[in-house]
């Protein structure tokens, strides 16, 4: 899996936001904020550029102290929300 491109994280007024770089690719009914874990999850998808659920819950493991299981079902969920909003693609 892949973040679409054309999409940059900012900070704005302290806010982790997702923004389009693209006017093709801008949904105006939509601003996606992500609190710091997900930010840091977005920032190690694009490190990694082909990501997978299990790649990211290791990467959460090693940056926090959470449980294995935990993670996996909060990074699942979130790249479910990701699929969903479009800023992922197969």
């Amino acid at each position: 899996m892949k973040q679409k491109k054309g999409f940059v994280l900012r900070q704005v007024c302290g806010e982790h936001v997702l923004m389009a770089e693209e006017l093709s690719i801008i949904d105006f009914g939509k601003l996606v904020s992500l609190n710091p874990t997900a930010a840091f999850l977005w920032q190690e998808a694009e490190r990694q550029g082909d990501f997978t659920v299990e790649s990211l819950t290791d990467a959460l493991c090693q940056e926090y102290a959470v449980d294995p299981n935990t993670a996996m079902t909060d990074v699942r969920f979130l790249i479910e929300q990701w699929q969903a909003t479009g800023l992922t693609e197969t």
